[in-house]
């Protein structure tokens, strides 16, 4: 800031004054205006000569200032030379900050978006209740002016909640990448950003088709002619939101199947249950948290991420079901197991695989066992637990598929069918054998797996600080 100390006088002034000659209308008469610039240091004026440029602070933040053609031009001498180094510019300005990756949690922030029909019947009510400019005495005057104001006002109210929409929808590539695999996996890949450009180009047409007719409809030489003009309008964009409102039913979906997703706290222990399909993770899951999954004999019984929670010792943990892997390559995999490798790839989690040697779940031994294997070498930092369920159903024999192939059997995998991984816990849901050494095995895990989090959070601190 700036202030100047402003003097009259007639005398002869010192070398930090300047003489201009002002000129006061009120006066008529000349005057020699004498003047001392005094810039604010440390919140008091000291003139200029008892400072030096560096004890001048420049602030750095976004600086306000007015327009100079409305000051006097001796003023604008004295402010405005700073104004070309540090670009003040006209009227306000201020540096965008560059945009932010988004957390985890963005789901839960997105808007409640109408269904199309609502959101044109809201918009055609509010339109008709605009009334034309008092004071005109014209009627086809009149007439053409309200015509002209619930046109716009009709094109407003379905432009500006679209708009809206394209500002409170995150863009995907600032989303976590969990959240990114989770759009792709469940919308398809590249839906999302194909609705919301649809929802786009309706907003660009309704504003378009809208102003036209509102300038048509203001232009009208009679009263009939603006009334015609006004009911084309209506009827145009009626028109144009029938064709093109089915996006905004789309964008009305995804944020529903978007909402409907489980919150993940990255702060937060998690256990995630993998395994081939229907090996028994979700009863697992009931019994160890509150997730309640479905529950059936068949393969994909869980058809999504379903997340639950275990609280031990007044801490709060998460708990994943999801859905079962098959014997094959990454890119032969469906959407479902990819949704599995998701939340492995990128949450930080502790793993309970769960085996089926008991031939029910209709994935056979050695094919869980290639499975497990290919799952152990990909996420070997993993914290990991190991557990074998339907034990009550194991008999003697280990069980073996008719289609299997037994000459390239080793002495692992032949091990692997009997007993299951070393140090596996057999548990059984029905007879609950195993179920309080699992339980406290998921205690211990998540508890190492608590303290690796906030070890991590120290070293970012400890680097955040250097």
């Amino acid at each position: 800031m700036v202030s100047f100390y402003l003097s009259l006088s007639q005398s002869s002034s010192a070398s930090t004054t300047k003489s201009h000659t002002f000129w006061s209308p009120s006066l008529r008469q000349c005057r020699n205006l004498q003047t001392a610039l005094s810039p604010i240091v440390s919140s008091s004026y000291l003139p200029t000569s008892y400072i030096t440029q560096k004890q001048i602070e420049i602030p750095t933040s976004p600086v306000y200032i007015l327009n100079p053609c409305l000051l006097q031009p001796w003023v604008s001498n004295f402010v405005f030379p700073l104004r070309q180094k540090h670009d003040f510019g006209f009227g306000l300005q201020e540096k965008q900050s560059p945009p932010v990756q988004e957390g985890l949690g963005a789901f839960q922030k997105l808007p409640m978006v109408m269904p199309s029909i609502d959101l044109y019947a809201s918009a055609l009510r509010k339109s008709k209740r605009v009334q034309p400019t008092k004071g005109i005495a014209n009627i086809a005057k009149r007439e053409r002016n309200r015509g002209a104001k619930q046109l716009d006002a009709f094109m407003k109210e379905l432009a500006l909640p679209l708009k809206g929409y394209m500002e409170s929808f995150p863009r995907k590539k600032l989303l976590h990448p969990y959240e990114r695999s989770l759009i792709d996996l469940t919308l398809g890949d590249g839906k999302y950003e194909e609705v919301l450009g649809k929802v786009d180009v309706l907003r660009k047409k309704v504003q378009s088709v809208g102003k036209e007719h509102a300038s048509l409809c203001a232009k009208a030489l009679s009263k009939k002619e603006a009334e015609e003009r006004l009911s084309e309008g209506v009827e145009k964009l009626e028109l144009v939101f029938q064709q093109q409102g089915g996006a905004v039913d789309d964008l009305l979906t995804i944020a529903k199947v978007l909402r409907a997703m489980p919150v993940v706290d990255l702060e937060m222990p998690t256990l995630c249950l993998v395994g081939a399909p229907n090996v028994g993770k979700s009863s697992l899951v009931r019994i160890l948290s509150t997730g309640k999954p479905e529950i059936c004999n068949y393969p994909f019984t869980t058809r999504g991420i379903l997340m639950g929670h275990i609280v031990l010792n007044y801490q709060r943990f998460q708990v994943t079901d999801t859905p079962g892997l098959l014997r094959r390559c990454d890119e032969d995999r469906n959407n479902l197991e990819k949704l599995t490798l998701a939340v492995l790839t990128h949450l930080p989690t502790a793993v309970l695989y769960v085996h089926d040697l008991t031939g029910e779940c209709g994935t056979s031994p050695s094919d869980q066992f290639q499975i497990y294997k290919e799952m152990k070498e990909r996420f070997k930092d993993y914290l990991w637990i190991d557990a074998v369920s339907k034990c009550d159903l194991l008999g003697g024999s280990p069980v073996m598929y008719a289609k299997e192939d037994r000459s390239s059997d080793d002495a692992e995998i032949i091990k692997y069918r009997e007993r299951g991984p070393d140090e596996s816990i057999h548990v059984s849901v029905k007879t609950e054998q195993g179920l309080n050494e699992l339980k406290n095995k998921v205690k211990e895990v998540l508890s190492s797996e608590m303290e690796k989090i906030q070890s991590g959070e120290k070293t970012d601190q400890s680097v955040a600080t250097c």
